[in-house]
């Protein structure tokens, strides 16, 4: 008979916790396959080590347990921050985080004042068949993709964002990141993602949205330079062909989920 306590009971839902964060980032960012992978491999480490006690087989399994889990680490950094990102971020948790950190005054007014000049923007250059591609950042830092691009520094205004997004701009080409109520930098290159159930007619914006909201928590809208549609990315999923009404509605309760993380 198993000696089982509320112990064992507690070691289990942290186990199962743990699985289920890793299972949601890793489906977000579309390398699912690779986390039954490397589950698969861990059970037949486990068995064959603690329930068969094969020794010559448990050896060389446990060596490559050693050095896999530094190649994991080294290869899947975005997801793992993501992670720390995921955990540390709950609503279970924000009570510590505000204890450290006071919001700062009008900090609700100047995060919602970037809504409206976004949602303009991008029905303008919807209306023009301008491409572009804005990415708002949330509680992961995107200094690695904003030093890719130039820096601006500038407020949030719709005709700045359209100029950069004029098809005669240098800058044209590359994604806008926006952080704090501020335009940070353009022209910056993000991470293209891989994922074979994205529409084979969504071109590069697509993926590079798509790659960014798999990697981050940061939300990427896209306006279609063929079409003229205006798509989100957040969370590792597209949602194509949203209406300016829709658009406006989903960047307001983004913006009050950053409010929320502060």
């Amino acid at each position: 008979m198993f000696d089982f306590g509320v112990k064992d009971v507690i070691d289990i839902l942290i186990v199962a916790t743990i699985l289920f964060y890793v299972y949601k980032i890793m489906k977000e960012s579309g390398t699912l396959s690779i986390f039954f992978g490397v589950l698969a491999f861990i059970v037949a480490w486990f068995v064959t080590s603690v329930f068969l006690q094969m020794e010559l087989t448990g050896r060389i399994l446990d060596k490559f347990m050693n050095i896999g889990l530094l190649i994991l680490v080294i290869i899947f950094q975005d997801q793992i921050k993501r992670f720390l990102v995921e955990i540390g971020s709950h609503r279970r948790w924000r009570f510590i985080h505000h204890i450290f950190k006071r919001r700062k005054a009008g900090g609700e007014m100047e995060q919602k004042t970037w809504v409206s000049p976004i949602v303009y923007a991008c029905i303008s250059m919807s209306k023009s068949k301008t491409g572009a591609l804005i990415v708002i950042k949330q509680s992961v830092p995107l200094d690695t993709y904003e030093n890719s691009g130039d820096v601006i520094d500038a407020s949030v205004n719709s005709r700045l964002i359209e100029n950069i997004f004029f098809k005669n701009s240098p800058l044209h080409d590359g994604a806008m990141i926006i952080d704090g109520g501020r335009i940070k930098a353009a022209g910056c290159i993000l991470p293209v993602s891989h994922d074979e159930n994205v529409p084979r007619q969504l071109g590069l914006r697509h993926r590079s949205a798509l790659g960014i909201s798999q990697v981050t928590d940061a939300l990427a809208i896209i306006v279609s330079e063929e079409t003229g549609n205006i798509s989100i990315a957040y969370k590792g999923k597209l949602s194509l062909r949203l209406s300016p009404t829709d658009l406006e509605s989903r960047l307001t309760k983004y913006s009050e989920s950053i409010l929320d993380a502060d």
